[in-house]
């Protein structure tokens, strides 16, 4: 694969992983819909399984607000194999700081995140 593929899977990846963290998308379901992978899973910091419903209830929930966004530093990816993409980032949300970490795989309808973990960190 062209080195210029694999920086747009990255960077596919990337606005994606961004769009959930924006507090207009995750107000609305349909949208959470359109980057979630049908078999998305999530170790969430607080050591929760998350699966589809669960996540799609607590990002309507409000959880992150337009007055204080989700902080987010130290983002990388790289491409694990073809329509495969590692994100690692460092994420502060109000104080509650995680490192994170998501694989996005490349679906028909377009890139969509399948696991996603967060680890608390001081």
């Amino acid at each position: 694969m062209a080195d210029d593929e694999q920086k747009q899977a990255v960077q596919a990846a990337i606005d994606g992983e961004l769009r959930l963290l924006d507090p207009e998308v995750r107000a609305v379901p349909a949208l959470v819909l359109e980057l979630l992978d049908p078999e998305f899973a999530e170790f969430g910091a607080s050591g929760r399984r998350w699966d589809m419903d669960s996540i799609l209830t607590v990002t309507s929930s409000g959880s992150v607000s337009a007055e204080s966004p989700v902080e987010v530093s130290e983002m990388s990816g790289v491409l694990l194999a073809p329509g495969v993409v590692h994100l690692t980032y460092f994420a502060d949300n109000q104080g509650r700081r995680a490192w994170r970490s998501s694989l996005w795989r490349l679906t028909e309808t377009g890139w969509r995140m399948y696991f996603h973990q967060g680890t608390l960190t001081d």
